[in-house]
Protein backbone atom coordinates (compact mmCIF):
# COMPACT_ATOMS: atom_id res chain seq x y z
CA UNK A 1 0.00 0.00 0.00
CA UNK A 2 1.55 3.49 -0.67
CA UNK A 3 1.07 6.60 1.04
CA UNK A 4 -0.55 10.27 -0.09
CA UNK A 5 -0.70 13.77 1.28
CA UNK A 6 -4.36 15.19 1.01
CA UNK A 7 -2.00 18.09 -0.91
CA UNK A 8 -0.12 15.37 -3.00
CA UNK A 9 -3.32 14.03 -3.94
CA UNK A 10 -4.97 17.52 -4.87
CA UNK A 11 -1.85 18.48 -6.81
CA UNK A 12 -1.18 15.23 -9.03
CA UNK A 13 -4.61 13.02 -8.88
CA UNK A 14 -4.44 11.69 -12.47
CA UNK A 15 -1.05 9.52 -11.20
CA UNK A 16 -2.86 8.29 -8.31
CA UNK A 17 -5.57 7.31 -9.71
CA UNK A 18 -3.56 5.76 -12.95
CA UNK A 19 -2.08 3.61 -10.01
CA UNK A 20 -5.19 2.55 -8.82
CA UNK A 21 -6.70 1.95 -12.13
CA UNK A 22 -3.75 -0.77 -11.81
CA UNK A 23 -4.77 -2.24 -8.87
CA UNK A 24 -2.31 0.11 -6.31
CA UNK A 25 -4.04 0.69 -2.89
CA UNK A 26 -3.54 4.18 -1.34
CA UNK A 27 -3.49 5.24 2.26
CA UNK A 28 -4.35 8.88 2.29
CA UNK A 29 -3.05 10.97 5.15
CA UNK A 30 -3.31 14.68 6.77
CA UNK A 31 -1.06 15.37 9.14
CA UNK A 32 0.45 12.21 9.45
CA UNK A 33 -2.37 10.62 10.20
CA UNK A 34 -4.49 8.16 7.94
CA UNK A 35 -7.73 9.75 6.98
CA UNK A 36 -9.13 7.51 4.24
CA UNK A 37 -7.69 4.85 1.29
CA UNK A 38 -8.45 4.74 -2.06
CA UNK A 39 -8.66 1.05 -3.63
CA UNK A 40 -9.64 -0.75 -7.28
CA UNK A 41 -13.12 -1.23 -7.28
CA UNK A 42 -11.86 -5.15 -7.18
CA UNK A 43 -9.97 -4.72 -4.01
CA UNK A 44 -11.37 -4.90 -0.37
CA UNK A 45 -9.82 -3.41 2.73
CA UNK A 46 -9.98 -6.61 5.56
CA UNK A 47 -12.71 -5.09 7.78
CA UNK A 48 -13.83 -7.11 11.05
CA UNK A 49 -17.31 -8.23 10.65
CA UNK A 50 -19.72 -7.20 13.39
CA UNK A 51 -19.71 -8.59 16.25
CA UNK A 52 -23.64 -9.71 16.34
CA UNK A 53 -25.94 -10.26 12.70
CA UNK A 54 -29.10 -8.73 12.86
CA UNK A 55 -31.38 -5.60 13.21
CA UNK A 56 -30.09 -3.22 16.16
CA UNK A 57 -32.13 -4.04 19.53
CA UNK A 58 -33.66 -0.33 20.62
CA UNK A 59 -36.82 -1.78 22.38
CA UNK A 60 -34.93 -1.30 26.14
CA UNK A 61 -33.89 2.36 25.40
CA UNK A 62 -35.62 5.06 27.19
CA UNK A 63 -37.57 7.22 24.94
CA UNK A 64 -36.01 10.76 25.16
CA UNK A 65 -38.86 13.93 24.48
CA UNK A 66 -37.29 16.90 23.01
CA UNK A 67 -37.85 19.64 25.04
CA UNK A 68 -35.41 22.90 23.29
CA UNK A 69 -38.46 23.24 20.63
CA UNK A 70 -42.13 22.81 20.09
CA UNK A 71 -41.64 21.03 16.69
CA UNK A 72 -39.58 20.03 13.86
CA UNK A 73 -40.49 23.03 12.29
CA UNK A 74 -39.29 25.73 15.19
CA UNK A 75 -36.22 23.84 15.13
CA UNK A 76 -35.86 24.73 11.19
CA UNK A 77 -37.00 28.37 11.77
CA UNK A 78 -34.21 28.73 14.14
CA UNK A 79 -31.18 26.93 12.28
CA UNK A 80 -32.42 29.39 9.72
CA UNK A 81 -32.42 32.44 12.04
CA UNK A 82 -31.51 35.94 10.99
CA UNK A 83 -28.59 35.84 8.19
Amino acid sequence: MKTVTVGQLRQNPTDVLADVEAGTTYAITRHSHVIGHIIPPNKTLDIAPPKKSGAAHTQSLERVELTSAASIDDLIDDARGDW
